[in-house]
């Protein structure tokens, strides 16, 4: 059995959003249906829309920073009751046995790799999956999250189900807290969450970014101090001082100054993935301090599930635009110029009006 879901979707890479409707499958057992209140909108959900990233099926209907009320679980389902407010990431499902899925990294899948929740083989139903620019979903119990914020704070942690757990994970996992002075390269939808998330894990963070303009905003948001990347004597002032840098930059470029603030044993963490690749690294820069490049992918559900705790602790939510759906193209183009602070998200409610 299914229901009809009403959505937006992008027919074609070149092509406005449009409305779509589609079947989603009836609760199966091991189900939560969950009707969406809010999606945040991802730079990844722009790029993937417009084709940027190779293959696409079309129509596609992206996001993956959903939030919303539980409204039907299947008879196996003990974590979720009709009512509940509950969160949906980056992922639907994966192969559930393989070294990286036992270990709660399931975005590290090694039989089939993770199941997006748009745009990837639909393992349940068949088909290619559609994401959270739509009326509901239906996901299985494990990839589905406990939301413990006030619902009036709904909106605002939506993108905590990608920009939050995208920052969150290199930060816990190379174990930031008090006494370190951490750095985040760029200042946008992921940049400020990590600074948000930086600073509540007790370190003393700095923002590095090309626009002086930003300096108010980066403390406002807990940063110590904006340091201007291309102003070789500001960043020549931090060489060697830094534990560890997030770098959320997903435009390609030089990786150098940022490795020579980094202390010995220091490490860079790269969370964005540029469409070119970045210039290559200077080998004496790592060598010469025993300094590390690294790699993060979002973060597995139980982190996942850490972080909204970790948030609801703190106080933490993203700072947002709200938008209609029938402006995603709009916003869409405004992410392109980088004219948001720092995440736009849909108020579902304005489907019905499509």
């Amino acid at each position: 059995m299914t229901t009809t879901a009403h959505a937006y979707a992008a027919p074609s890479a070149d092509a406005p959003f449009a409305p779509f409707s589609f079947e989603r499958r009836d609760p199966l057992p091991d189900d939560v249906a969950i009707d969406i209140l809010f999606c945040g909108v991802c730079h990844s959900d722009l790029h993937t829309a417009r084709g940027e990233w190779g293959s696409v099926n079309y129509p596609c209907v992206p996001g993956h920073e959903i939030v919303g009320r539980v409204s039907a679980v299947g008879s196996n389902v003990t974590k979720f009751a009709v009512g509940d407010l509950a969160g949906v990431g980056c992922m639907v499902d994966s192969c559930g046995h393989c070294p990286s899925c036992t270990d709660g990294e399931e975005q590290y899948c090694e039989t089939t790799g993770f199941v997006g929740t748009y745009d990837a083989p639909d393992t349940v139903s068949g088909g290619y999956t559609f994401g959270g620019y739509s009326d509901h979903i239906v996901v299985k119990q494990d990839f589905v999250l406990k939301v413990g914020h006030d619902e009036a704070d709904l909106a605002a942690v939506a993108p905590l189900l990608c920009a939050g757990i995208t920052t969150y994970s290199p930060l816990h996992h190379w174990k930031v807290g008090p006494g370190q002075k951490v750095g985040v390269v760029g200042l946008g939808g992921l940049g400020h969450m990590g600074v948000k998330i930086a600073k509540a894990m007790g370190a003393d963070v700095y923002v590095f970014s090309t626009s002086p303009t930003k300096r108010d905003d980066a403390k406002r948001l807990g940063a110590t101090d904006l340091i201007v990347s291309k102003d070789d004597a500001a960043m020549g002032d931090h060489a060697n001082s830094f534990d560890f840098i997030l770098n959320t930059v997903a435009a390609a470029h030089d990786l150098d100054p940022f490795l020579r603030l980094l202390k010995r044993d220091g490490t860079m963490t790269l969370v964005g993935v540029p469409e070119t690749p970045h210039p290559s690294p200077s080998v004496g820069d790592l060598v010469f301090k025993r300094r590390s490049i690294a790699g993060s992918l979002i973060g597995g559900i139980q982190e996942t599930q850490e972080m909204l705790d970790f948030c609801v602790q703190h106080g933490l939510t993203a700072d947002i635009e709200m938008i209609d759906i029938q402006s995603i193209d709009g916003a869409y183009e405004r992410m392109v110029k980088s004219d948001v602070k720092y995440r736009f998200v849909i108020d579902m409610q304005s489907l019905k009006a499509a």
